[in-house]
């Protein structure tokens, strides 16, 4: 295989990996606008609720389960909690992670 293909594969793969990342990204994005309402634009609260903002993955998904299995007490929360499954509490967890 000569260099330009070789190059333009590469740049291809890049292309395709860099869009499969930002798919996931655009999808945390999308269920994380559903928190905003209580937990601020960008899970960054100025009220009494917490922030989400910046908040260690596992902790994030911790919590989320517990909501989800009631060992948590809430009263709202375990109704939104219900509605997410394992891998898109992990994607939200890297989400707000990002967020500083």
């Amino acid at each position: 295989m000569n260099k330009k293909i070789t190059l333009a594969l590469a740049g291809l793969v890049s292309l395709a990996v860099s869009g499969v990342a930002g798919a996931v990204d655009t999808r945390a994005r999308f269920m994380a606008a559903n928190c905003s309402y209580c937990h601020g634009p960008n899970g960054k609260s100025h009220g009494a609720i917490p922030s989400l903002a910046g908040l260690e993955p596992g902790y994030f998904v911790d919590q989320m389960k517990a909501f989800r299995d009631g060992s948590r007490p809430a009263t709202v929360m375990k109704k939104h909690a219900a509605g997410y499954t394992d891998a898109e509490f992990e994607a939200l967890a890297k989400y707000f992670a990002s967020i500083k």
